[in-house]
């Protein structure tokens, strides 16, 4: 699991890199990522590639069996926009880095029957405390503030 969870970390340090949020994912199916990605919302001058969207799309269409077979891993907790693709698609568990920057729709994942970790990485946290600190107008505009 830490090194799913590395791998995540790797992407939102790629987005930060980028002049981005530092927000990243891995999808992960029978132990082999599938799919990774980071928030590329600035990048792409997108509204919607957040980190496990961008994580899902670079997947590739799945079978429903697959996607049910699959864990999420990602550094922040998901918004709602992202807790929805997880359930439509049917994603049975998620590994949060951290939900002490942003806790965003994990009840609703529970509420689903979806098996969600929360890990307190502080390799996360502390990335988002940073940006946040030093970005507030782009996190807010991330997070429709």
């Amino acid at each position: 699991m830490e090194d799913y969870m590395k791998e995540a970390i790797n992407e939102a340090r790629a987005g930060l890199t980028e002049g981005g949020i530092p927000i990243g994912a891995v999808l992960v199916h029978k132990g082999r990522i599938i799919g990774r990605g980071h928030n590329r919302r600035v990048q792409k001058g997108s509204v919607i590639l957040h980190g496990e969207t961008d994580a899902m799309e670079n997947a590739g269409r799945q079978k429903a069996a697959v996607y049910r077979d699959c864990v999420m891993y990602t550094t922040l907790s998901p918004c709602i926009m992202c807790t929805g693709t997880m359930l439509l698609y049917g994603i049975s568990r998620v590994v949060i880095g951290e939900n002490k920057t942003f806790l965003g729709a994990e009840d609703l994942l529970r509420q689903k029957g979806v098996a969600v970790e929360v890990l307190q990485d502080q390799e996360c946290i502390q990335m988002m405390a940073d940006f946040i600190k030093e970005n507030p107008a782009l996190w807010n505009e991330d997070i429709g503030k």
